[in-house]
């Protein structure tokens, strides 16, 4: 994801700097006009805005805090945090860089590598709003941005949506699969209902990985498994229910166990399939 974002942005006319842990991956980004350090702390030191897009909020953390990444920030300089991470986590990151007299925006995003190449993204964005308004350009580099509250709140929308996505993965699965196991031609299934009001941008896109079995991964299953087991978390620090949410935790966390771990999230086809005697 960050590869594609840092092009859009240099795109966009704003100076880059950049850091990746693989500092190949950085190199990358060099063509489009970025420049590379060696080290986080190196990057932001150059920084109005920082941008990190990491796998977890414990990584984020580690960057930010432990590597002197804030402390290397400008005064008055914007953390704007594009990971997809616990909201408890965003809300402490938030008050930890407040007090360092930095900003700080969680901004979470939905739409892949298609999005950021693209320039589509979803971006949820979580803090102060005036901040949000003055990150604008930065935004709209990227992709369509709302504001959606105070910090913690991007983060909330990220978790709604790869609920969302994570379930009708898991319908779009069944459904499909179902239907071959009767005998009907999944190809012709997914085309004879698109357009109706099952229709959807997860049957279009993860529905024909389906239909042809690939499974290369763009979003991974331990991925949207991580995401799952965040809402939960999340949902049980609230005192909120969902036991759909509990339900396909457990059917994820089952393909994993049978090594399904870097296929595309889309993989749950394949536990399905396993579970029903399915090639």
């Amino acid at each position: 994801m960050g590869l594609p974002m840092s092009r859009r942005l240099c795109e966009a006319g704003h100076t880059v700097h950049v850091w990746n842990r693989s500092r190949d991956k950085a190199e990358r980004a060099v063509a489009f006009g970025a420049t590379v350090h060696d080290t986080a702390a190196q990057a932001a030191a150059q920084a109005d805005v920082l941008i990190t897009m990491l796998e977890n909020g414990d990584i984020v953390e580690q960057v930010m805090f432990d590597q002197g990444t804030a402390q290397a920030m400008p005064q008055g300089a914007v953390h704007i945090d594009m990971s997809s991470i616990k909201p408890a986590q965003a809300r402490d990151h938030a008050a930890r860089l407040q007090a360092m007299g930095l900003h700080h925006l969680d901004a979470p995003v939905s739409g892949g590598t298609i999005g950021a190449e693209q320039g589509t993204l979803a971006i949820m964005a979580g803090g102060d709003a005036d901040v949000f308004t003055r990150m604008q350009p930065v935004f709209a580099a990227m992709g369509r941005s709302t504001h959606v509250g105070p910090s913690g709140a991007g983060q909330l929308a990220k978790l709604a949506n790869q609920m969302i996505v994570g379930i009708t993965i898991g319908a779009v699965a069944e459904a499909l699969l179902l239907c071959e196991k009767g005998g009907a031609d999944m190809a012709k299934v997914k085309e004879a209902i698109t357009g109706g009001f099952a229709d959807s941008r997860i049957l279009q896109v993860h529905g024909q990985r389906m239909v042809e079995r690939d499974f290369a991964p763009r979003a991974r299953m331990s991925v949207q498994l991580k995401d799952m087991r965040n809402a939960l978390s999340t949902a049980e620090q609230i005192g909120f229910t969902a036991p759909i949410t509990g339900l396909f935790e457990q059917l994820y966390a089952s393909g994993i166990e049978h090594g399904m771990t870097d296929l595309d999230h889309s993989g749950l086809f394949v536990e399905l399939a396993r579970r029903n005697g399915m090639s």
